[in-house]
C-alpha cells in the first residue's frame, strides 16, 4: 500500500511510527516543518522557560531505522482525489491511501485587525516571536519617558481562557514576580497589568467547575486580572476595545481564543464542518471517500458520547492514529472490511498548569480531582513522558529543575532578525 500521511504532529507521527517496518506499506510522511513540535509546551518557549530545541525533534531522526518511511518537507497545495494524487510545492505524490493529519491553526474569526496586530502561538516560530516581542517591549520601556507609552508596553492581554490562555497568563505572572524586576530594575512592575479575557462565564470550560474556580483563584492571587463574560471587539495595536465599550491600552495582545482545522485544498466544501474540520465516519474515513482519511484536530467525527465532535487535543489524535494503524493493516491484508474498527474516544482526563506549584487535574474514571502541588507534579510527569527523545526529556527536566531552584530562566534572548520579521 502506497500510504501518504500529511502532517507530523501527534496523530501523523504516531501513525507513521505504528506502521514503521510493517510489511506491505510504502509510506511518505509530508510536513511543512522538518521537526515534530510538542505543542503543550509552546507557552514555556514563549516565556523563556524552555528553548525551542527542547520541545522539537527532527522527523528524519525518528525514522533512522525505518525501511519503509520517507520524509519530505513540503507545503501541500491541493488534493486531487479523483486521481489519487496530492500536489505540493516540490512535486506530486501518488497514493493508494491518504491520511490527513494537518492539525489546526489560529482562528481570528474574521477579525483582520486581530490577525494583523495580535500574536498567535500555534507553532515554534510563533512562540519564539512572542518571546522576542515580550522582551523587546521591556527594552523599549526603559528608554521611554512618556508614562502612557510605558504603561502600554508593560500591559499584556491574553485572549482566551482555555488551557493555553491560563498557562500563558500564569507563566507571565511568574516572570513578573521572580524575573522581570531583577532584569529591569528601572521599571515599576507594580504598574504592570496582566489581563486574561474569556468570552464565556468560566475558565477551562472543558474541565470541571472546581478546576475552573481554582484556576481563577490561583491566577487572581498571582496578580492576573481575570475577566469572564468579556468579548474583545477590536485591537489597533495600541489599545483593545471590548464589546461593552471599555478599553485597555496595550502593545501586546496574545491570541489564544480559537483554532481552525488546516484543511488542504481539494476537499469538497460540503464536507467542512464548524471550526473548519473535515467530516469523517467512525472509521476516520472522509465522507464520500473510499481511501482518504482524517485524524486529529482537522477531523470532525460524531459519536454518541461526543455528538458535536471531539476536543482538539493530543490524546484524540493519538488514539485515532492507533485505530488507523490497525484498520490500514486490515485493508492492506484485504481482510473483511466490515471488520474495521470504529473509533471510541477514551477520555483519560484534562489538566492545566497555572504557575509554580499550581495546577488542576480532572480524571473521569475513577472520578478524581487534584489541585495545587500534587496536580503540578502529575502535569510535569505526564508531559515529560510524552516528549520525544531521551535528550529532550533530559534538557526539559534540567531546565525545570534549574528554574525551580533558582526562580529564574536563562533563555531571555532577543534575536533581532527573527523578531523584526514579525514586526
Amino acid at each position: 500500500m502506497k500510504l501518504v500521511i500529511l502532517g507530523g504532529g501527534f496523530g501523523g507521527l504516531r501513525l507513521a511510527r505504528k506502521l514503521s517496518n510493517k510489511p506491505g506499506f510504502d509510506i511518505t510522511l509530508i510536513d511543512k516543518f522538518n521537526f515534530h513540535q510538542f505543542q503543550p509546551l509552546f507557552y514555556q518557549v514563549a516565556t523563556a522557560g524552555l528553548d525551542a530545541s527542547n520541545i522539537s525533534f527532527p522527523l528524519r531522526k525518528v525514522f533512522h531505522n525505518s525501511k519503509n518511511i520517507r520524509f519530505r518537507m513540503a507545503m501541500v497545495t491541493q488534493i486531487l482525489a479523483a486521481h489519487n494524487k496530492i500536489v505540493t510545492n516540490i512535486g506530486e505524490f501518488d497514493y493508494d491511501a491518504l491520511v490527513i493529519a494537518t492539525g489546526a491553526d489560529t482562528n481570528f474569526f474574521g477579525n483582520q485587525n486581530m490577525a494583523d496586530h495580535a500574536l498567535p502561538m500555534k507553532n515554534t516560530l510563533e512562540a519564539l516571536q512572542l518571546r522576542y516581542k515580550l522582551l523587546q517591549n521591556f527594552e523599549t520601556a526603559i528608554n521611554t519617558k512618556d508614562e502612557q507609552t510605558i504603561q502600554q508596553l508593560m500591559n499584556i492581554v491574553v485572549v482566551g481562557g482555555g488551557p493555553t490562555g491560563v498557562e500563558l497568563s500564569g507563566a507571565i505572572a511568574d516572570m513578573k514576580k521572580y524575573v522581570l524586576p531583577k532584569d529591569y530594575p528601572e521599571l515599576d512592575f507594580t504598574k504592570m497589568k496582566i489581563y486574561l479575557l474569556e468570552g464565556s462565564d468560566k475558565l477551562l470550560r472543558n474541565m470541571s467547575a472546581k478546576s475552573s474556580d481554582e484556576s481563577k483563584k490561583y491566577l487572581e492571587k498571582m496578580g492576573v486580572t481575570v475577566l469572564t463574560n468579556t468579548l474583545l471587539k477590536d485591537y489597533d495595536g495600541e489599545k483593545i476595545t471590548l464589546q461593552n465599550g471599555d478599553t485597555i491600552i496595550t502593545k501586546m495582545v496574545i491570541w489564544a481564543a480559537g483554532i481552525k482545522g488546516n484543511v488542504p485544498e481539494g476537499i469538497d466544501k460540503s464536507l467542512i464542518a464548524g471550526g473548519n474540520r473535515i467530516k469523517t465516519d467512525r472509521q476516520c474515513k472522509v465522507m464520500d471517500s473510499t481511501n482518504i482519511f482524517a485524524i486529529g484536530d482537522v477531523a470532525y467525527m460524531e459519536e454518541p458520547a461526543w455528538p458535536y465532535g471531539h476536543p482538539q487535543v493530543a490524546p484524540v489524535a493519538m488514539q485515532m492514529a492507533d485505530l488507523m494503524a490497525n484498520n490500514l493493516r486490515r485493508i492492506e491484508m484485504k481482510s473483511n472490511k466490515d471488520a474495521l474498527e470504529e473509533f471510541v474516544y477514551n477520555d483519560k482526563g484534562n489538566m492545566a498548569t497555572v504557575g509554580r506549584n499550581l495546577a488542576v487535574v480532572d480524571m473521569p474514571k475513577p472520578k478524581l480531582h487534584f489541585n495545587g502541588f500534587p496536580a503540578w507534579m502529575i502535569w510535569m510527569g505526564l508531559h515529560l513522558m510524552l516528549i520525544l527523545g531521551v535528550k529532550n526529556r533530559f534538557f526539559v527536566f534540567s531546565n525545570w529543575l534549574y528554574n525551580y531552584l533558582t526562580y529564574d530562566q536563562n533563555l531571555r534572548l532577543i534575536f533581532k532578525d527573527v523578531y523584526t520579521k514579525r514586526k
